[in-house]
């Protein structure tokens, strides 16, 4: 799209791009993830959100600096070069297809408390999931503007429920005290490895940090709005995750909500009743659809800006008479098509674990880049030097290491097979330059 065309995204827009693609199925799934590690659970909360604020920092300065189209891959291919770069970029839009497929599974995980023959028919959690996938590519094909009216409207709804549990929690604590009914404070479990593994987990919450970052050409000044949004985004999300996780998580039967498919609902539920459970998985539901919208968006403007680039096939850099990356949506949409179908007979907790610990191994390698790539642009130059950039940019780059390590050996491993397999494709396009 040319520097001429209309900038659509504001700083609210780019807010409730930063906050819905955060909030999306991991608040309301996560809580059954933590229960085994109970209040290891909450102090990986503290550790992921201070994680997450110095990778968000970091992104907020080189935006501020750098404020192009592509965001992660246009810092490290400015700091280390195209094979950099690509690197980035590639591990970048895997973390977003492939997320994207963990996103959709969370929403209708939650529909299926509206809809039992969803977790009931072999099959149609798939075809639904692909249902909510392809009709979301349409709506960020018809362009960014609509694509921003969705995301402010699901992101408003998103924290109703949110709100009604941290209601519940305060009412509880006020009249039963939290020694009565919270779970009981064991220091000696605290840290090891329950700790290293809460902390990865929760990251999966936190990923879409650096949203705002990318469809950077959209964005209305963005050298000073793109940082404003990133910064206020992850440090509101990271106190509603904080406080509504470790409510639920602190708050319920361990062993009852290891088990559950939708554990914010049960958890209103128990208190409420069956009709406030309901309401919950509807909302859950809307708030996972809600931050699928912002991260298909996302999706096709990480391909489309590396076509700009050279660094993919020049058919994906051709956008609509709208100015959208439609041929760039379609290829992501097959990718995560595919990956749906060849999944289709696990179970939607199944699929979703696995491929939720995929995308954010996938997303450490580019958080650590960037990281790498806010120093050397500030030995550059090219970056505006400060001893306090220097120290949040090593704290996020050490974080990004640390959470690698709690991910998991599998998750690691595939990350790196994902890796691998775009060399061939960044060979592909030295040849095709140098011809």
């Amino acid at each position: 799209m040319s520097s001429s065309s209309p900038k659509a995204l504001g700083f609210w827009m780019c807010s409730a791009l930063v906050v819905g693609n955060m909030i999306g199925s991991g608040v309301f799934m996560l809580p059954a993830s933590l229960a085994p590690y109970g209040w290891n659970g909450v102090l990986g909360w503290t550790i992921t959100i201070a994680g997450g604020l110095a990778l968000a920092f970091v992104f907020a300065r080189l935006s501020a600096a750098l404020p192009r189209e592509g965001g992660p891959y246009a810092y490290t291919q400015e700091a280390f070069g195209r094979t950099a770069g690509f690197v980035v970029a590639w591990a970048y839009w895997i973390s977003l297809w492939v997320g994207n497929a963990a996103i959709a599974t969370g929403a209708v995980s939650y529909l299926s408390v509206l809809v039992p023959a969803i977790a009931k028919t072999p099959g149609l959690h798939a075809l639904v999931t692909l249902g909510l996938i392809w009709g979301l590519i349409g709506v960020n094909c018809l362009g960014a503007r609509l694509a921003g009216e969705v995301q402010v409207v699901t992101t408003v709804l998103k924290l109703l429920p949110l709100a009604a549990v941290l209601g519940l929690s305060a009412w509880l604590l006020g009249r039963e005290g939290a020694g009565a009914i919270t779970a009981p404070l064991d220091t000696a479990q605290l840290g090891g490895p329950g700790l290293v593994a809460a902390s990865a987990l929760t990251l999966w919450a936190l990923l879409g940090l650096e949203s705002a970052t990318v469809p950077a050409d959209k964005v209305k000044d963005p050298a000073r709005t793109i940082p404003r949004a990133t910064l206020f985004g992850a440090a509101f999300t990271g106190v509603v995750y904080l406080l509504v996780c470790s409510a639920v998580v602190l708050l319920s039967p361990t062993d009852a909500l290891k088990a559950s498919n939708a554990p914010m609902a049960e958890f209103i539920g128990r208190f409420w009743g069956s009709g406030a459970a309901m309401a919950v998985a509807a909302f859950a539901a809307i708030s996972a659809f809600g931050a699928l919208n912002g991260w298909v968006l996302l999706q096709g403007e990480m391909p489309y800006a590396m076509a700009r680039g050279g660094v993919f096939p020049a058919f994906l850099a051709k956008s609509s008479r709208r100015g959208t990356p439609v041929r760039a949506h379609l290829v992501s949409g097959l990718f995560l098509t595919m990956l749906v179908g060849i999944n289709y007979a696990k179970s939607m907790a199944d699929l979703f674990t696995f491929i939720a610990l995929l995308a954010t191994t996938a997303s450490l390698f580019t958080y650590l880049a960037c990281a790498l790539a806010a120093l050397k642009l500030q030995r550059d130059g090219q970056v505006p030097g400060s001893g306090l950039l220097t120290v949040v940019a090593i704290l996020a780059g050490l974080y990004a290491v640390f959470t690698l390590f709690g991910a998991g050996r599998e998750a690691v491993m595939w990350g790196l097979v994902l890796l691998a397999a775009g060399f061939p494709v960044h060979l592909l396009m030295r040849r095709t330059a140098r011809a």
